[in-house]
């Protein structure tokens, strides 16, 4: 793939299909038909044409993308350019169910986009949902993203998963592990990195001085360590540490009112101790909005907060909010790392 030197200013999103046997192809065919995606970047698509023109039949839509073959070369511009990988009939495709010939075409999808980032050649990627069942079928390994991501492109640094609904974003100290192991989890200084990377996301974002509101572990955030003392002898601590480093963060705050306190326009994000903690709250408060960003890489990595919607599958109904969020996310942090490049 080769750009010009004025198409180099403008953000290229390689977008990866995702699980075939859900929304994701008539998702990835509605964003294609959209002209305000069309309008904040150019896109590099991988996937299978076959599976992109039966989602656009179930989305009722038209396919309009420059079509090329894996090895075939392409200038990304105004038309999405759609690599067809030719990897999986729509006849193999099992809807609403998790399979390894899904599984094996997303995975595919995810490591071309990424690849091509690394590259220099896209500035950002972005996906339609994955489904991780179908995935590990071909992937023993696969827990998340954020180890597959490192893994493809060799990253040894600090990443994490954020969630994003409009201007509110949450972050958290630990993920994907049981809820046994979360207090033996949590530390001064992983907390503290938590912090800083999260006012380094969000400063990327465009925010000039990032609010991060950070939750307690315990109900009533300990109530004076009769609940757990975790809040005196770990969160409090690390949240003073972040003080004295210039971070703008204060707390710990009840998890049950810290993000009443967000929504109400007190904190720009929330840092939670534990996957659910946070993820309740935010879907909750708009689960067809919200998008998970990637933090941490080199480039953006954005997807639709909300899963492969088996049940929905076919129906022609999936609501593409969230996946349109992700995608002008992706575009906007991408200018601004072009716009900072250029020195502008």
């Amino acid at each position: 793939m080769t750009q010009t030197a004025s198409a180099a200013r403008r953000p290229v999103i390689a977008l990866a299909m995702g699980d075939p046997a859900g929304i994701s192809p008539e998702l990835t065919a509605k964003l294609l038909a959209l002209d305000e995606a069309r309008a904040a970047a150019d896109f590099v698509v991988f996937g299978d044409m076959r599976i992109l023109e039966d989602g656009a039949r179930i989305a009722g839509t038209k396919v309009d993308v420059a079509a090329v073959k894996a090895d075939e070369p392409y200038v990304p511009g105004e038309r999405p350019v759609f690599v067809d990988l030719h990897h999986l009939a729509p006849s193999d495709v099992k809807r609403g169910e998790a399979t390894p010939e899904g599984g094996a075409f997303a995975l595919e999808n995810f490591r071309r986009a990424l690849t091509l980032a690394h590259k220099g050649q896209a500035d950002a990627v972005c996906f339609t949902p994955f489904n991780k069942k179908a995935m590990r079928y071909v992937y023993l390994g696969y827990d998340d993203e954020i180890r597959f991501v490192a893994e493809v492109i060799g990253f040894n640094g600090h990443a994490r998963e954020f969630n994003i609904l409009g201007s509110l974003w949450n972050a958290r100290v630990t993920s994907h592990l049981p809820l046994s192991q979360v207090a033996a989890n949590i530390s001064v200084q992983r907390i503290l990195d938590e912090m800083a990377l999260t006012d380094r996301c969000l400063r990327a974002a465009g925010f000039a001085n990032p609010r991060i509101g950070v939750a307690g572990l315990n109900p009533h955030a300990g109530d004076g360590g009769n609940f757990g003392l975790e809040e005196i002898e770990v969160i409090e601590p690390a949240v003073k540490a972040g003080v004295a480093h210039g971070l703008n963060v204060s707390g710990p705050f009840p998890a049950d009112t810290v993000y009443l306190r967000a929504k109400g326009g007190q904190f720009d994000a929330v840092l939670s101790m534990y996957h659910d903690q946070g993820q309740i709250a935010m879907k909750l408060m708009g689960f067809d909005r919200g998008v998970t960003f990637l933090g941490g890489f080199p480039f953006p990595i954005c997807t639709p907060a909300h899963g492969t919607a088996y049940d929905i599958v076919g129906k022609g109904i999936a609501n593409m909010g969230a996946t349109r969020e992700a995608i002008l996310l992706a575009a906007r942090m991408a200018a601004r790392s072009i716009a900072a490049r250029q020195g502008q």
